[in-house]
């Protein structure tokens, strides 16, 4: 839940008890409730003092997103009022850094960017011109009409969309993407799913550029004409044993009644399918106060339900967020970006121009490496900001390089991206990637090399070791130190064989050293009669 973008509070009188430095805000008052904060007088931020802060001195401390720590260096106008703009706490030139120039929180072409309900640095609709917003209008309004009319199913308008629709009439000022869900027809986990994978087909086959999210949810990539691509998520909601889940992670008991016949709903002037009835939903979704604006509003999830929709329909990407926010956000800026030892230690071993996969490829400092050496490479990470950063590099080094996403943990997707591998045979790198795995998602990269690497190929690693006295892993709390000899015996119960294992110093993902990293050589022999 939201509200309108605050205006400024020059005429207003200021409340204390808020005030913001680098380090972030700090609040001392007491039941301010959520706050907003500006920048040169435009909305960049929302949070809850009592939910976002830690304790420090008779109040909280709630520290800047990551995301924004990279625009923290010069000095800015900052505000901080309620959702209704209606009490100011600050309202004055904040210097942080070297306090040189004015802050701009903006993307590459100078457009203003906000912290979106995850986390992420997006356009938000308040930034957005009234062209691009009926865009954004009849996109959302065509993909419901493909979903109803061409997929067949049951689908309408929800979450904050429906929220704005609603309540005003109008786009939540600080969203970013539009949402639509449909109801399934089925109770069956895996029938949802076989049925999402035929939306998915069909939606390709009327023109739509997606991405698939989970078992359940598509995200249709609607490119616009000012060169942004918006979001529309579509999430599957169902029954099972009459309890009613929907991506994401909203479960409880919610009556059919509720959703189905569709009712319509009006929003800037555009009708859109809406459950049958709006406001029970909206009270479903964002509680009994959904009618009350506020921008740092977050859901509180059964954790039971959570449990059941990521076992049946996500696979369990524990770590996938954390390594998005990595890639994303200012602690990936202390990762070098000249190659890795262990890159030139691959490159010694591969002949002229071969076929490497780099699983994990981070910045792509040793994805560019291998291309500028005339291998023909391919590189995949299951975070989209470490594609991104990969691709830049390519291009800046007038080198081609093929990325996509490749998410270990989602065992369709290993399998399916397998039996590409194995039909197009490539070496397969994976520096500091290990680590970063839980046991599923390690596993299922073994299956892969087993299927990709029969024959002269080879499996090329380099990960955190366990020894007596060693330090955690870097980066903190996103990789673990793994056991060579446990590591190897993996390798051979997936059918591989050994070639060379080696545990010494070296350096970790910052390159600073590391008295334990382990190397491995491993390949799987070809099948008996194999042509491989």
């Amino acid at each position: 839940m939201t509200s309108s973008v605050p205006g400024p509070a020059a005429d207003r009188e200021l409340v204390g008890g808020v005030s913001v430095d680098g380090r972030g805000v700090h609040v001392t008052a007491q039941g301010t409730g959520p706050l907003v904060l500006s920048v040169e007088g435009r909305y960049v931020w929302s949070l809850t003092p009592e939910r976002d802060g830690t304790s420090e001195a008779g109040g909280w401390l709630v520290p800047w997103p990551h995301v924004l720590h990279r625009f923290l260096d010069g000095v800015g106008r900052i505000g901080v009022t309620d959702v209704t703009g209606e009490t100011a706490y600050v309202d004055a030139d904040v210097s942080f850094g070297s306090g040189a120039g004015r802050l701009a929180i903006v993307d590459g072409d100078g457009n203003p960017l906000s912290v979106d309900k995850v986390g992420h640095l997006t356009r938000s609709f308040a930034a957005t011109d009234e062209s691009i917003r009926e865009e954004i209008l009849a996109g959302t309004q065509r993909a419901l009409r493909d979903l109803r009319e061409t997929c067949g199913v049951e689908a309408y308008l929800n979450y904050g969309a429906l929220l704005g629709a609603i309540r005003d009439g109008a786009m939540i000022a600080h969203d970013s993407d539009t949402d639509v869900c449909y109801l399934s027809r089925h109770e069956s986990p895996a029938d949802v799913i076989l049925e999402s994978y035929k939306i998915e087909r069909t939606m390709r086959d009327l023109g739509w550029n997606l991405l698939r999210m989970s078992g359940g949810d598509i995200k249709l990539l609607l490119r616009l004409s000012d060169g942004r691509v918006c979001h529309i998520d579509i999430f599957v909601a169902f029954y099972v044993r009459g309890t009613f889940h929907q991506l994401g992670n909203r479960s409880g008991q919610v009556a059919r009644e509720v959703i189905l016949p569709v009712s319509q709903v009006e929003l800037h002037g555009y009708s859109f399918p809406a459950p049958a009835d709006p406001e029970a939903m909206l009270a479903f979704l964002y509680g009994p106060s959904w009618r009350v604006p506020d921008p740092s509003f977050k859901y509180a999830d059964p954790p039971a339900g959570v449990r059941r929709l990521d076992g049946w329909l996500r696979g369990f990407r524990t770590t996938m967020g954390l390594w998005t926010e990595f890639w994303t956000g200012a602690a990936s800026e202390a990762v070098p970006r000249r190659s890795s030892s262990f890159g030139r230690w691959v490159h010694e071993q591969l002949g002229p121009a071969q076929s490497v996969l780099d699983v994990g490829c981070g910045n792509g400092r040793d994805t560019a490496l291998l291309a500028r050496r005339g291998h023909r490479l391919w590189a995949v990470d299951f975070s989209r900001g470490a594609i991104r950063l990969t691709g830049r590099r390519a291009s800046k080094r007038d080198v081609e390089v093929r990325t996509e996403q490749l998410i270990l943990g989602e065992l369709r997707h290993v399998l399916t991206f397998g039996a590409r591998l194995a039909r197009d045979p490539h070496h397969i790198i994976a520096r500091r990637l290990l680590g970063a795995l839980d046991g599923a998602a390690r596993d299922q990269f073994w299956q892969l090399c087993s299927m990709a690497l029969r024959g002269e190929r080879k499996l090329f690693l380099e990960f955190a070791a366990t020894g007596d006295g060693v330090p955690d892993a870097a980066p903190d709390g996103l990789e673990q130190r793994l056991d060579p000899e446990q590591v190897a015996e993996e390798i051979r119960a997936r059918g591989g064989r050994i070639e060379l294992l080696e545990v010494g110093p070296g350096d970790d993902m910052f390159d600073q050293p590391d008295p334990a990293v382990c190397r491995i050589r491993a390949s799987w022999p070809a099948s008996k009669g194999s042509n491989a």
